[in-house]
């Protein structure tokens, strides 16, 4: 389990590259080295499945499985509204009032996608269940995991929104990672991809597309009736998802 920390001024100009090549490639080595292998397992969620499907790419030697959970791929589709807002967003601007991205103006951005459900109904439901003690209780844990948000390195934020929401450079075969050319061809290891039916941020389209882009002919899919965060939290996530990889991971061993 990797945590990035929180970014500081003097982060602001790492890169997706420093992210890949940087430490992911030494979180890799240091876990193969430690367990004696030469392969491991690798899964991300969301941003960081972006980024999983970019290290399998440019090093496809060290990863013996890939497992991308409401991972998008492609980004050139109008069904999440954050697609659009993205597209239209100057990142150099971003560049000139923040060093780094603020959490709070992220979730700021992801809770105007759907106000109505995300920031009338929970709140609705929450004073309906004021009485409950096990229902505020595990309110307050929600509200408190969700809204501690790390910044986002400045550098890696606005390439990301140019490379990926603005030119697609993932679908097009245009992104370059440091000195290197990403290409999802080289991925010919077995992928698990789990997407979520109504996320409002990585629409099913937008993480479908990466069957039509991977080298490999073991891809497998995994559709959970939820949204994009109630696919890791939700009871019926747990139930569902976990195991689910387990198993798919368990059948490759």
């Amino acid at each position: 389990m990797v945590d990035w920390g929180y970014p500081t001024r003097k982060d602001r100009f790492l890169t997706i590259d420093d992210h890949v090549n940087g430490y992911m490639y030494s979180m890799v080595d240091l876990i193969a080295e430690t367990h004696g292998v030469k392969k491991i397992n690798l899964m991300g969620i969301c941003m960081g499945g972006v980024f999983s499907i970019i290290y399998s790419a440019l090093h496809p030697h060290r990863v013996q499985n890939l497992v991308t959970t409401v991972t998008p791929t492609n980004f050139d589709t109008d069904q999440g509204l954050l697609n659009v807002w993205m597209r239209q967003t100057d990142d150099q601007i971003l560049g000139d009032v923040y060093a780094n991205m603020p959490g709070e103006v992220m979730n700021l951005g992801f809770l105007l996608l759907n106000p109505a459900r995300l920031m009338i109904d929970k709140y609705v439901g929450f004073l309906q269940n004021m009485d409950n003690q096990s229902y505020v209780e595990n309110f307050i844990r929600m509200e408190k995991w969700i809204f501690d948000s790390p910044d986002q390195a400045g550098e890696t934020f606005r390439q990301f929104i140019k490379d990926f929401y603005q030119q697609n450079c993932l679908i097009n075969g245009t992104l370059r990672i440091g000195d290197r050319s990403v290409d999802l061809k080289a991925i010919d290891i077995p992928v698990l991809n789990v997407y979520a039916e109504q996320d409002h941020l990585v629409p099913p389209d937008a993480s479908k597309a990466l069957r039509e882009l991977v080298g490999t002919k073991d891809y497998t899919e995994l559709c959970f009736p939820g949204g994009h965060i109630g696919i890791y939290v939700s009871g019926k996530a747990q139930a569902i998802v976990p195991p689910a990889i387990a198993e798919w991971l368990d059948s490759k061993s």
